[in-house]
């Protein structure tokens, strides 16, 4: 390894590799266009491998446990504010190892992001690119712009912002799920072992299903201003008042709060599978996001 703390990565025709020699609690990465994957690892030292780079070097400090990549001309100030479409012309795609105790931070621009098997904090904040999430264990937190957000087996807290990008979290078991959309489609699996969830979601146009399984307990209130409702609980009522469709009631003893609130877009509440039979392929209710299965009431 390099003599220092700080290294730079140009373009070259094979991989560029570094392996850290000091701890890393914290990861902090920006980059515009490629891919930017991050890993969680339970033993050796944090790693990092360069696959491809085009434009600009990749500038890479690691200093008081905290390591970062980026470019040397945007690390001045906040990463979004230097941009501009001269600085688009470029890309990279870095994949990093580092200890699943990490905080994780990517500010990506067109780059697809994918984090996986991370305990600490996730936060990852992005224009256009993809962001995939997988057994993050810590809290969660999103915002983007029109990329899609998938995410698989979240146990932290999770919060989400989006304006156009659709949002699909599976097998959600945190806390605290939190997620605002403008037009994005916005589909929630929360898994059989979740404990008592505190769910919130809000849309203006975008479609929202909301997959529960048959041990929710919660008190629910979810309705939209002028567009369709549907749900699968019997012991949950939905009203039409002027024109406003509304979802409410108790499931269980209601100890959790599911609150769903949307002006023109779809809201349903669906039966989500159980512990022993997770299955494939979706059916979709009629008035409910594309995606979303069993069909319920309708209004």
């Amino acid at each position: 390894m390099p003599a220092g703390s700080e290294w730079s990565l140009s373009a070259t025709e094979s991989p560029e590799k570094i392996v850290f020699d000091g701890p890393v609690t914290e990861l902090t990465v920006s980059v515009v266009n490629g891919t930017v994957n991050v890993v969680g690892t339970d033993g050796g030292p944090a790693r990092l491998e360069l696959t491809a780079l085009d434009g600009p070097p990749l500038k890479v400090v690691l200093r008081g446990g905290e390591l970062t990549v980026g470019y040397e001309d945007l690390r001045k100030g906040s990463f979004f504010s230097r941009l501009s479409r001269k600085t688009w012309n470029r890309s990279a795609d870095v994949t990093l190892a580092v200890p699943a105790s990490a905080d994780v931070r990517v500010s990506a621009v067109g780059a697809s992001t994918v984090v996986s098997g991370i305990a600490g904090r996730t936060k990852v904040t992005g224009v256009s690119g993809d962001t995939t999430l997988v057994g993050l264990t810590g809290d969660v937190c999103t915002e983007t712009v029109s990329g899609r957000v998938e995410a698989q087996r979240l146990t932290g807290d999770v919060r989400c912002n989006g304006v156009s990008g659709d949002l699909t979290l599976v097998e959600c078991s945190g806390g605290r799920i939190k997620a605002d959309s403008v037009s994005g489609t916005t589909v929630i699996d929360l898994a059989p072992a979740a404990p008592v969830v505190d769910l919130a979601v809000t849309s203006v146009s975008g479609e929202v299903a909301v997959r529960l399984p048959s041990s929710a307990d919660a008190t629910v209130d979810a309705g939209t201003t002028v567009g369709p409702v549907s749900c699968s609980f019997p012991e949950l009522r939905i009203r039409d008042q002027f024109g406003a469709r509304n979802i409410s009631g108790r499931l269980g003893e209601g100890r959790g709060t599911i609150k769903v609130t949307s002006v023109s877009g779809a809201v349903a509440l669906l039966h989500g599978p159980d512990a022993d039979d997770w299955a494939d392929g979706d059916d979709a209710a009629p008035g409910a996001p594309a995606g979303a299965r069993d069909q319920g009431k309708v209004l």
